[in-house]
């Protein structure tokens, strides 16, 4: 008699398709870097490679026993149904931020140069100006001239996807791919450590917050950021479930555990800032390896989740010296305390791990579980009145900081606010927090982060230690110091790693507490229990779920930057094939250098102007023209205006572009979209 084949459990199925988008992005990363470093990032062996390397990290992160989630077919449907439907609405509404004025747009030409040339760094091509020549500069906003090339500012794990959706024609949709994974992803994790009653609600939460919104639609590196790290928390989760349940130690255990240390370590190829986020990790790390000196069985997950850690991290770091070296270089003032900081960290961890024996011995005093709940409350307390109290302010220094009070001036006039540059706003943080995900999440997270503080220093609620610590650590430093520029919903980029996710999570675990409280309440039987738990579950989710979607309503139905990929297009057509293009203003220089470069496929510089001018000196085009004619190409000259290249023949109008841009605010929330108007003007000669 035949068998029916077992049909996957609803539990198995959000475990193990939680879990994928991780998986799926460590292994296209770790297939995708050797490729470039080698200068073979192509579509044939980034493919094959990369579902081999996910292939194999799926092997051992999603073996059985399992599965690991309790829930039923109706909310892992519906899981997969608010994905799904976040994916489908950012894809339908997505951005086009293809000329460089802020950070996506220079992701977008970094993924678009390795989908065409699959090598770093950027050609040059100064042959086709006769030469390199003091005037002409191949940089540009976001791109480093460096030793006669072009180098890309930024980590180029998100660029290393994004140039994946290119290949298939599709780099502008694959934030919202990326985003719709994050919303799953962070669901699997609810489920995991806050019960799979809550993973629909807190996907739904999360998906309509406005800054998830706003990077689920355009080429940013927080949504994959964002799956690392919470995709590395549940397969900790994972890992350490079964050992407990193995109950014992086993060479089991290196596969999973080095994959799980592979996935978190991975976010530094993404962002430099990863590395900040993955030190609680390493500490965790330290505290299994001590665990393995008492015979507990989840200490045997430590040295392989340490090995994939040092792994991930390592070949980040790689590449950002090998690949982002300009980039680290102006990020010094924020890399070099981190690394002072990691280092910090590593010998603590080290000495912890030695001299666990006699720290078990030390009797914790009966009042610790209680000042580390209030420690929880007061911090966040002092966060909300730090407004009231401090006004974060930087004096310029260098160049790019008194550029960045150039900016912040011109956005407090059209605030209708004084301007003053220095100043940074920083202060207001946990506010931002607020007007995103509302102050019933706030406030529900601050009740879950005490609670499950006290029980973790009484000895309980162990699987959460590791969660709590990165949640932790990354909301506070990020909320101390947002390091960015504070218009919004720009800032709001900062939040979406893991400050919104981790306070969504701990919201819905808190909620589901007050719940269990209300229903518990003295002299209550059958269904008057029930009816009060779902009286406070059902107000419960409309305070978690209205406050971001009002928020979020102003913006969440208008795209921005729409039209700039149909603008590109013309302006590549008809720019002569055998072009070579001098960018004679600033702001043309800035925006379309690296377009014309990478998207265009000709050879583009700016020359070199004056500080006190926005056009270069008309004597230095002409020289530089006739040195194009003589290395046999044809001199184009763009600029923004008409009279700026009428001087070099008859000026043509090649974009004229009026579209949407993001609003800047820095007192509020975003509530809708500015005009932005885009005009490039070409003469041939």
């Amino acid at each position: 008699m035949l068998h029916q084949r077992r049909r996957p459990s609803a539990g198995r199925v959000l475990a193990v398709a939680s879990l994928l988008p991780a998986l799926a992005v460590a292994g296209w990363l770790l297939a995708g870097l050797p490729l470039l470093l080698a200068g073979r990032y192509t579509p044939l062996p980034a493919t094959v490679l990369g579902l081999a390397v996910t292939a194999l990290l799926a092997r051992f992160a999603l073996r059985r026993p399992g599965p690991l989630i309790e829930t039923t077919a109706l909310r892992t449907g519906a899981v997969l149904a608010v994905a799904a439907a976040s994916g489908v609405f950012n894809a339908l509404l997505h951005s086009e931020q293809l000329a460089v004025r802020r950070d996506p747009a220079t992701y977008a030409q970094y993924a678009a140069w390795l989908a065409g040339h699959g090598s770093l760094p950027i050609a040059a091509r100064a042959e086709a100006f006769g030469g390199a020549d003091r005037a002409l500069d191949f940089g540009s906003m976001g791109f480093y001239q460096v030793d006669g090339a072009v180098v890309p500012q930024f980590m180029p794990g998100a660029p290393l996807l994004f140039a994946a959706g290119d290949w298939l024609g599709a780099m502008l949709l694959t934030p919202a791919v990326l985003g719709a994974f994050a919303v799953l992803t962070l669901a699997g994790v609810v489920a995991r450590l806050a019960g799979a009653r809550w993973a629909p609600l807190a996907a739904l939460a999360f998906a309509v917050c406005l800054p998830v919104l706003y990077t689920s639609r355009t080429t940013f590196s927080e949504i994959p950021s964002m799956i690392l790290l919470f995709g590395g928390l549940a397969l900790l989760h994972d890992a350490l479930s079964r050992t407990v349940a193995a109950g014992r130690a086993g060479a089991s255990r290196w596969g999973e555990g080095v994959v799980t240390g592979l996935v978190f370590g991975l976010a530094v190829l993404v962002r430099v800032d990863g590395l900040r986020d993955v030190l609680p990790v390493l500490a965790f790390a330290g505290l299994l390896i001590a665990l393995r000196r008492f015979a507990r069985p989840e200490g045997a997950v430590g040295p392989p989740l340490l090995v994939g850690l040092a792994a991930g991290a390592g070949l980040g770091l790689f590449a950002a010296y090998t690949l982002s070296r300009p980039y680290l270089a102006y990020l010094s003032r924020s890399v070099q305390p981190l690394l002072l900081i990691c280092a910090a960290v590593l010998v603590l961890t080290a000495a912890g791990t030695a001299a666990a024996p006699w720290l078990a011995r030390v009797r914790r005093p009966g009042w610790l579980p209680g000042a580390g709940a209030a420690l929880v409350v007061l911090v966040m307390a002092g966060l909300a009145v730090r407004p009231w109290l401090q006004t974060v302010r930087r004096t310029p220094e260098t160049t790019e900081d008194r550029r960045t009070a150039r900016f912040i001036e011109e956005i407090q006039r059209a605030n209708g606010l004084f301007a003053d540059g220095e100043r940074l706003y920083f202060e207001e943080s946990l506010h931002w927090v607020a007007w995103y995900v509302g102050v019933p999440v706030v406030l529900l997270a601050t009740l879950a982060a005490a609670l499950l503080v006290r029980g973790l220093l009484q000895g309980r609620s162990s699987a959460w230690l590791a969660p709590l610590a990165v949640i932790g650590w990354t909301t506070l430093t990020t909320l101390l110091r947002p390091e960015i520029t504070p218009d919004h919903p720009w800032a709001a980029r900062r939040l979406v790693p893991v400050v919104i996710p981790g306070l969504v999570l701990l919201a819905v675990w808190g909620l589901g507490w007050v719940r269990d409280k209300a229903g518990d309440r003295a002299g209550d039987r059958g269904h008057g229990k029930g009816r009060r738990r779902r009286w406070v579950a059902g107000a419960g989710a409309l305070l978690v779920l209205v406050p971001p979607a009002v928020t979020s309503i102003g913006t969440a139905f208008t795209p921005v930057e729409r039209g700039e990929a149909a603008a590109v297009a013309a302006l590549c057509a008809r720019i002569p094939p055998n072009a070579a293009v001098l960018v004679v203003e600033r702001v043309t220089g800035e925006r379309f250098t690296q377009v014309v470069r990478g998207m265009c496929g000709l050879p583009a510089a700016r020359v070199r102007w004056d500080p006190d001018r926005d056009t270069a000196p008309e004597h230095e085009v002409r020289r530089l023209m006739d040195r194009v004619r003589a290395a046999g190409r044809v001199p184009v000259v763009l600029a923004a205006e008409a009279a700026q290249v009428a001087p070099y023949g008859p000026p043509r109008q090649v974009m004229a572009l009026v579209t949407r841009q993001d609003e800047r605010s820095l007192t509020g929330p975003p509530d809708g979209t500015w005009s932005l108007r885009i005009n490039v003007w070409m003469a041939a000669g």
